[in-house]
């Protein structure tokens, strides 16, 4: 059977359609892990190609981390015979609640190679801990 062409069933779709049952829907939300080190508790976020002083916004307010960012993405292709561009943009925002007891005022940032690593100094151990209440009889 010569000349038949066989065809991915992706193929047929439109660009956004086929990007997100390809998997690329999943790349537009704001990733990010957190673990402590020392006595910090340290959140890091994938935001590349941004700028983080112009599109990013960190904030902390009783006892939550905020992230919030925005991308935009411009590309366009030129040919002999064609022209195309494309927009891809977006506002993105993670909230993550600190443990008890983390310094609201002790709070650091950083962005290199398009992570984000937020720092935020947490007690080794929380101030009072747990309490045992004791029960009575009546």
């Amino acid at each position: 059977m010569a000349g038949i062409v066989r065809r991915d069933r992706f193929d047929i779709l439109p660009e956004p359609f086929r990007r997100f049952f390809e998997g690329d829907w999943e790349s537009s939300w704001l990733r990010v892990e957190e673990y402590q080190e020392g006595g910090d508790m340290v959140v890091r976020a994938e935001l590349p190609d941004i700028d983080p002083e112009k599109d990013v916004e960190i904030t902390v307010s009783e006892g939550v981390l905020t992230i919030t960012a925005e991308r935009q993405e411009k590309s366009e292709h030129k040919e002999k015979s064609s022209y195309r561009s494309e927009f891809r943009y977006g506002s993105f925002s993670r909230t993550i609640a600190l443990p008890e007891g983390a310094a609201q005022d002790a709070v650091s940032a950083s962005y290199r190679d398009g992570v984000l690593e937020v720092r935020v100094r947490v007690p080794e151990h929380p101030a009072g801990g747990p309490t045992k209440i004791p029960v009575t009889r009546s």
